[in-house]
């Protein structure tokens, strides 16, 4: 039985009708979440690049047959979604709404130009055009909150407290959140770093490259706009947040499911949908086969992204060099030299503008 499952039935000492006692297996029957289900209801309708050029697969979107199951488990009428873009995961959960009734909230400072038309299109679709510290305040308490925004301790952990406190000693809605393995699960990111405060955030390294087992900065590894220059430490990434969170609060169950940079959820272990989450996420909740799947697609990805960024780099190293030599040929300094050249060596000259030229061919 796998320990996620077993650690539910068993905590608090409660007892489970139908339970076998020697193994602890849960012996009724219980519904099963197939993926196929899930395409079968949903369209999906999805490309996960559509806003993502380089392929890197860094929508949520890519984890959507856990999210949409989820959502479902849960039973959410009302989902807000911190960090929303340009709506690819919002166009999901409109077509999940349209199914349940749900209402959705989409997060974004800076909305794009999809994401806004979806909101103009969409009357169970509001759109916060506000930092999420900002939104999180005005928004009501919702069943399910997928948190995706600003990749940093500070932020998540704000987040989290500001849901916490809508919650008002209630239960807490159905937390997910992406970006929960590398590379933020343990380093941060900013987008605006001056809006952190600066005892909260990290050293930074302004354009930094990003490269699987280098706890530093690597010259053409993945960039990213405001990360911090080391990996690890206290309050250091989205992951470190979200532990720190659960970990503080009794009866909060984290399931990591490393895929397309991490799909995380949180819940309390009396939610009445429990069970049926544990159910979903059980087989997938640090599956070591998805770690190494996951591990060779981001070492290949920044490889990949490393040897552009050198390639450019030779590129204009050549381009450099046969406009030197074009100029070469046009010089008359050139000319003297080889003249002089084939005096002093009695009619060879050691260089001409033949080999000049033989050299641009090469090319």
């Amino acid at each position: 039985m796998h320990s996620l499952a077993r650690d539910l039935l068993f905590r608090h000492g409660r007892h489970r009708p139908n339970l076998d006692e020697s193994t602890g297996e849960d012996l009724r029957p219980r519904a099963v979440v197939t993926l196929a289900a899930v395409v079968d209801r949903l369209a999906l309708n999805i490309d996960p690049y559509a806003n993502d050029p380089g392929h890197w697969g860094a929508s949520l979107v890519a984890n959507a047959e856990l999210l949409i199951p989820c959502l479902d488990a849960a039973g959410a009428r009302s989902v807000v979604e911190v960090g929303a873009y340009a709506g690819d995961v919002t166009s999901l959960l409109l077509e999940w709404a349209a199914g349940s009734g749900a209402r959705v909230w989409a997060i974004d400072p800076s909305p794009q130009d999809r994401l806004v038309k979806l909101a103009e299109e969409h009357s169970n679709l509001e759109l916060a055009r506000a930092p999420s510290l900002e939104a999180l305040k005005t928004i009501p308490p919702a069943d399910a909150v997928i948190i995706d925004g600003d990749h940093n301790y500070y932020t998540v952990s704000q987040e989290l407290r500001l849901i916490e406190a809508a919650a008002a000693g209630g239960p807490l809605p159905l937390l997910i959140f992406h970006d929960v393995t590398w590379p933020h699960a343990r380093r941060d990111d900013y987008f605006s770093p001056d809006v952190i405060p600066e005892d909260e955030r990290q050293p930074i390294v302004e354009g930094g490259g990003l490269y699987p087992g280098v706890e530093g900065i690597r010259p053409g590894g993945l960039p990213y706009h405001y990360p911090a220059a080391r990996e690890g430490g206290p309050r250091n990434g989205v992951l470190t947040a979200v532990e720190d969170f659960v970990n503080a609060r009794d009866g909060m169950q984290l399931a990591v499911v490393p895929a397309f940079f991490g799909f995380g959820v949180a819940w309390h272990r009396d939610a009445p949908y429990a069970d049926a989450i544990a159910a979903i996420v059980e087989d997938w909740d640090g599956n070591p086969l998805l770690e190494r799947l996951e591990a060779n697609r981001v070492l290949h990805l920044a490889s990949s992204h490393f040897q552009m960024v050198e390639a450019a780099k030779w590129q204009r190293r050549a381009a450099l060099k046969d406009e030197l030599l074009r100029e070469l040929l046009k010089s008359k300094s050139f000319s003297l030299a080889v003249a002089i050249s084939r005096l002093r060596q009695r009619g060879k000259p050691a260089y001409s503008k033949d080999d000049v030229r033989r050299a641009l061919e090469a090319d």
